[in-house]
């Protein structure tokens, strides 16, 4: 596996780029601008004639143990033995996101699958209902990682970028294929639950309306008090843990929006009615043991890796708590690993990772995931 990386920064990149590399994918997050830009796509189309390009908005780019806003993160792979399959299209096409992602895993073909990786719209795609498509329809044994793109903390509207398309509402699936392509994946959080308990007495998928049959925006605000006037990306700060019937673990679900007519939040993800919630907050420290940790469960998640590339999607949440201090949790992720692995990644509105508790793929909010390849 051969890697480049560059950052596109003030209208020009920080290492040159190559010309007809032999690249198939592209990783490349960032600045809306800078990608639905004919002139910025057709340069990379001339550095990498063969790659499928995979790239969406942020809140924040990852590169190495940095971030970077308003910029685009570049990371070009050139597999030796592996293959990849690219597939996209927009929530607008489909009556909901089960069944597009159902439609996007059909054009992938089965044989030697091994894993997906996913970027989707972070605003209009409902991320349970993709999830749960890629619970239902993925083959047993294929492993899924991804995030939902960003848009800083203004949660107005985010953009997915798949070669020439570049448009809001998208979905990309990329399928990786060879027998010496290894995978990795880890997550967690560093959030803590505090306060009762309550439980969802009214909802429509992502929408919560009530909780203990109260208005959920009411009660949320009384809880914020003088924070409540920066709703919603005050929310980010504490967002709710949600544990579903028969279930015995948590998921935290942010808030992507709110309602005033209504008194209703809109969530990265579905709110189930029945289900329990409960407010969460965290801390400097905790945070930074959580991305340690996710580094360390990848790790340990397949014994024959050896990281080449480290992909890290986090939450804008994290990185509104740790602050000027943001920087550390991936520099700690950076120590974990061999020091020839490069990182790439994004701060996002939701993070796709398998649940290792549960063993199925989840939406995760308010996490670092990290998804590792390597080759033999």
């Amino acid at each position: 596996m051969k890697i480049f990386q560059s950052v596109y920064q003030n209208q020009h990149w920080h290492s040159p780029l190559p010309q007809s590399a032999k690249a198939q994918w592209l990783l490349a997050f960032g600045d809306h601008n800078a990608m639905s830009s004919d002139d910025f796509r057709q340069e990379l189309k001339s550095a990498f004639p063969q790659a499928q390009i995979i790239g969406c908005t942020t809140s924040g780019e990852i590169q190495g143990n940095l971030i970077f806003d308003n910029s685009i993160c570049l990371t070009a792979v050139e597999f030796s033995s592996s293959n990849i399959h690219v597939v996209s299209d927009a929530i607008g096409n489909y009556k909901n996101s089960d069944d597009l992602i159902s439609h996007l895993l059909c054009q992938l073909p089965d044989d030697g699958l091994k894993h997906v990786f996913i970027v989707s719209d972070g605003q209009l795609v409902n991320g349970s209902e993709l999830v749960d498509g890629l619970q239902r329809h993925l083959p047993e044994g294929v492993t899924a990682t991804g995030g939902l793109a960003g848009d800083g903390d203004k949660f107005e509207q985010t953009t997915v970028w798949h070669n020439d398309r570049v448009e809001n509402g998208l979905v990309v699936v990329a399928g990786f294929y060879g027998d010496n392509l290894n995978i990795g994946h880890g997550n967690l959080g560093g959030w803590h639950p505090f306060g009762p308990k309550r439980i969802i007495t009214k909802s429509q998928a992502n929408v919560l309306l009530e909780i203990d049959n109260q208005p959920a925006l009411d009660l949320y605000k009384n809880f914020l008090g003088e924070f409540a006037d920066g709703l919603p990306a005050s929310a980010l700060l504490y967002p709710l843990a949600l544990q579903l019937e028969g279930e015995s673990e948590q998921l935290v679900r942010t808030i992507l929006s709110i309602d005033e007519e209504s008194k209703s939040m809109v969530f990265a993800g579905n709110m189930p009615e029945g289900s329990s919630c409960q407010l969460m907050q965290s801390n400097y420290e905790d945070l930074i043991d959580g991305a340690q940790m996710a580094a360390k469960q990848a790790l340990s998640s397949n014994e024959q890796i050896k990281p080449e590339l480290a992909i890290l999607i986090s939450c804008v949440g994290r990185r509104l708590v740790l602050g000027q201090r943001v920087e550390e949790e991936l520099e700690i992720i950076e120590d974990t690993f061999p020091s020839n692995c490069a990182f790439s990644g994004f701060y996002s509105y939701g993070e796709i990772s398998p649940i290792k508790a549960i063993g199925r793929c989840g939406l995760h909010n308010q996490t670092m995931t990290i998804t590792l390849f390597s080759e033999n």
